[in-house]
């Protein structure tokens, strides 16, 4: 019973190894100094001022997120549609109710504000 997770077992050693040989070469070919100049981040030759830190506004999150749900909804459509015939009617309500469910989240997104850009 363990032999076959054997070959999966080797994958993730081999990979794992593969990722922290790459961190190792990485941190041994990089350039290294000690100059703070050097250090200091460079943004089109103007010195850099205050806190890095910047708060991320909250509708690039929601449109993301948005993205991934309806990039998901195409992903879930394409094999449907290939299968059609073969699904039938049954498969054909099942999508619809699929469609709807995800069309109620985007008119609830869209009626709470959530697609515009104005402040």
């Amino acid at each position: 019973m363990l032999s076959q997770y054997a070959h999966i077992l080797i994958f993730i050693v081999l990979s794992g190894a593969f990722c922290a040989a790459g961190l190792v070469v990485a941190s041994l070919i990089r350039f290294k100094s000690g100059d703070k100049v050097q250090k200091i981040a460079y943004e089109c030759g103007v010195e850099p001022v205050g806190t890095p830190y910047v708060p991320t506004d909250i509708r690039f999150y929601l449109f993301a997120l948005l993205f991934v749900v309806f990039d998901v909804e195409a992903l879930f459509l394409y094999p449907w549609a290939v299968t059609f015939r073969e699904l039938g009617l049954m498969g054909f309500v099942e999508m619809l109710v699929f469609i709807a469910v995800l069309l109620l989240g985007l008119i609830y997104v869209w009626k709470r504000g959530a697609l515009k850009w104005e402040s």
